[in-house]
């Protein structure tokens, strides 16, 4: 695996890739506060697969540049910058992975270009406007991080109940020494205007479902059986995609690659060859 960065438009993206150049190229892009690293442990497996795996932290986030404006982010500007680091990587068709926001992102980049997608992998994620969340809460965030930045909002995120909190995700917590402090680091790394920007965003964005009906691309949607939030909307998508294809992974949560790594991978990996 290889970490360097990329000029894409006005903004230099850190990216990680695994592979030798070839037809067989995949990009994966993270969630909300998430960053590449959600990525780096499967991108050499990807690579001695075959494939040519890109995963960037996308702006705002992980190491990548951080525009200081709330409105230097939204999910079509997250679209452009998928469009333009496949232009700088001279990515005339791929395949595109979405988790969780970063489903969102490649949804809008699908529906712009589907000519450009060898497949899309929705991973996790929604079609549309983020329910469940508290208005009070939500401009409660705004306000601390607008003024306060990542940090208090992470300690007051500490003190309220998590909806991801899934037994699986408490699992991973006690299996593998380090992970909480690996999750903190990557959302203290992202921008306190990225979220700022992205929160009322995600909880208003347009409803893609009827769009998406008539994407001509192979599509698989993964979902962790324990990702009560998004089981629902993986269904969903996976019935209206054209010949789209659901896999629930057993004994997962919101982040299926690490919860159970071995299944997510089969999962994908049998998509792959099939569209490779």
């Amino acid at each position: 695996m290889r970490t360097r960065r990329v000029d894409v438009g006005t903004l230099s993206l850190e990216i990680s890739d695994a592979g030798a150049a070839s037809d067989r190229r995949l990009m994966l892009l993270h969630g909300f506060t998430g960053a590449k690293d959600d990525f780096a442990e499967v991108l050499d497996r990807l690579g001695d697969a075959g494939w040519h795996a890109v995963a960037p932290d996308l702006r705002g986030h992980g190491q990548s540049d951080k525009p200081e404006s709330e409105e230097d982010y939204d999910l079509d500007v997250f679209a452009d910058d998928v469009w333009g680091l496949a232009d700088a990587l001279d990515w005339p068709r791929f395949v595109l992975l979405g988790h969780s926001m970063g489903g969102m992102v490649a949804q809008v980049a699908a529906l712009r270009a589907p000519s450009r997608l060898a497949g899309l992998v929705l991973m996790d994620t929604t079609y549309g406007p983020l329910e469940g969340i508290d208005a009070g809460e939500m401009d409660l965030g705004l306000a601390i991080v607008r003024e306060h930045g990542m940090a208090v909002l992470a300690e007051l995120q500490d003190a309220r109940e998590d909806p991801l909190a899934t037994p699986a995700a408490i699992r991973l917590r006690t299996e593998r020494p380090g992970w909480q402090e690996f999750e903190r680091r990557k959302f203290l790394a992202a921008s306190p205007a990225m979220w700022a920007g992205m929160v009322p965003r995600l909880v208003s964005q347009a409803d893609r479902l009827e769009a998406l009906s008539a994407l001509p691309v192979p599509t698989l949607v993964i979902v962790g059986e324990q990702d009560r939030p998004f089981l629902g909307p993986s269904e969903r998508l996976a019935k209206t995609i054209a010949g789209a294809r659901l896999t629930v992974i057993p004994d997962a949560g919101h982040s299926p690659q690490f919860e159970n790594t071995e299944a997510w991978w089969d999962a994908l990996l049998s998509f792959l060859q099939e569209v490779g």
